[in-house]
């Protein structure tokens, strides 16, 4: 994965308080389950590997260092640096799916990405690194603690940086669904053939989609973007499927309790994503998945 040198970055589209005491009380993280929220990973890990979860309505703030991203001011910046390369991945994201609203005569309105260490507040509640990336849909945010991403290469093998943009392209499918009504229209019911569980293949597909215009380097700010990233991607997809994560927290595969989809599920969909590069091809909720 590179990107395009010359490319300016715009640090607007993310929010860094990587640091800072987010606020809330300790223990492990709540987070409101209404909606998309709940990030890649995040309600798995806690069921599977300790805690739990459980809707709270506290709102907070904390303010950005405005010099904290300063460093990120071009493609060369994102090839070099972790947080300079998630802001281009926000940038490139962001502009897809302003393109793709306008394209279908919507407006899009951008969803800010923030960064942070240990524990974060927000519409949904305080919530803990433990959690993992998660979009919060009262606050349109998406949040992340750069640290998740040692844990996904470590614990789930899913290493490389595309393996990292997959997971922010899955976080902003969550944006662009409350954008479009179609969190509203799901419950926080759980199985293998859940709208919960469509709901997250779906924003696997979108990532996919989103996948498609990042390779098109013609239109977008990657210099390259190769096979081999577009595996990393996939390869993520899979190692967090819930039938994966079960078996590794040693657990009983129980289709009963997913939420995100297998790993099968999750690979092939943001594949059909990619392939089509069409986000009308992300329809998870008619027939089988």
């Amino acid at each position: 994965m590179d990107f395009d040198d010359r490319a300016r970055l715009d640090t607007s589209q993310v929010r860094d308080v990587r640091g800072r005491r987010g606020g809330g009380g300790g223990g492990m993280p709540r987070i409101a389950l209404g909606g998309g929220g709940l990030g890649i990973v995040g309600l798995l890990l806690v069921l599977f590997l300790g805690g739990g979860l459980d809707g709270l309505g506290v709102t907070g703030d904390t303010p950005a260092d405005p010099g904290s991203l300063e460093d990120c001011q071009t493609g060369a910046d994102a090839d070099q640096q972790e947080d300079c390369r998630v802001v281009a991945v926000v940038n490139s994201v962001q502009d897809y799916w302003t393109q793709s609203f306008t394209d279908s005569g919507r407006s899009y309105r951008e969803a800010t990405t923030t960064l942070f260490t240990g524990q974060v507040n927000t519409a949904c509640g305080a919530a803990t690194s433990a959690v993992g990336p998660f979009y919060c849909p009262p606050d349109e945010g998406v949040y992340l603690d750069l640290g998740f991403f040692d844990e996904l290469s470590s614990r789930f093998g899913a290493s490389g940086d595309f393996a990292q943009a997959y997971v922010i392209g899955h976080e902003y499918g969550h944006h662009v669904q409350n954008l479009l009504g179609t969190t509203d229209q799901v419950g926080n019911d759980t199985g293998a053939d859940s709208g919960a569980v469509r709901l997250e293949l779906q924003a696997d597909c979108y990532a996919g989609a989103w996948a498609a215009y990042a390779a098109d380097t013609d239109s977008s700010i990657f210099a390259a973007l190769t096979p081999a990233d577009i595996a990393e991607g996939l390869n993520a997809a899979a190692a967090i499927g819930d039938d994966r994560i079960q078996e590794q927290a040693g657990a009983r595969v129980n289709p009963d309790t997913w939420t995100h989809g297998s790993s099968e599920q999750r690979e092939r969909w943001f594949q059909t994503g990619y392939d089509s590069g069409d986000p009308g091809s992300c329809d998870t909720f008619s027939g089988d998945i």
